[in-house]
């Protein structure tokens, strides 16, 4: 389960709460857990060592409670590259993000298969779990090569 979908759960919970300050209880006890999760979070990434730090990090869920929690010890950017990396994307570059939008621009290194987007999701979804602040993600298109050669196309050499 990844932060984002216990987040969309929790909000889900506390609608089903609204009316009679059952809501603002509600809102309550998450802000008490939250408080919790915080300090038991913050002692335990203060002693780990950092081998174990690092395989922390490339778990999704944990890597999404460092970030809830901004316990998370890497940038933004590094977040991106670790989740990218996770995921294998040796082929997806990483042009920028913009901080004040949230938007993640990447391109692919080189065009492949059909084109119809297979596999965006799960990127953007581990995406989401490091790095939440990333709001859209923008595919910049492949730039297309041109094929020059010797001769002109068969077509054109029957006429």
């Amino acid at each position: 389960m990844t932060a984002e979908q216990t987040g969309v759960r929790v909000q889900e919970a506390l609608d089903r709460l609204a009316g009679s300050g059952a809501r603002e209880a509600g809102e309550a006890l998450v802000r008490e857990l939250m408080a919790f999760y915080d300090e038991g979070l913050s002692g335990m990434v203060d002693a780990l060592p950092p081998s174990a730090l690092a395989r922390v990090l490339d778990h999704p869920a944990a890597a999404g409670l460092l970030v809830l929690h901004d316990l998370h010890p890497e940038e933004v950017g590094a977040r991106i590259d670790r989740a990218l990396t996770a995921l294998g994307q040796a082929d997806i570059g990483f042009i920028g993000f913009d901080p004040d939008s949230g938007t993640l621009t990447l391109r692919r290194a080189k065009a492949s298969g059909c084109g119809c987007g297979s596999g965006e999701q799960d990127i953007e979804d581990t995406i989401a779990a490091h790095a939440p602040e990333v709001a859209t993600i923008v595919w910049q298109p492949v730039p297309a090569l041109l094929q020059i050669g010797s001769r002109p196309p068969t077509s054109a050499r029957l006429r």
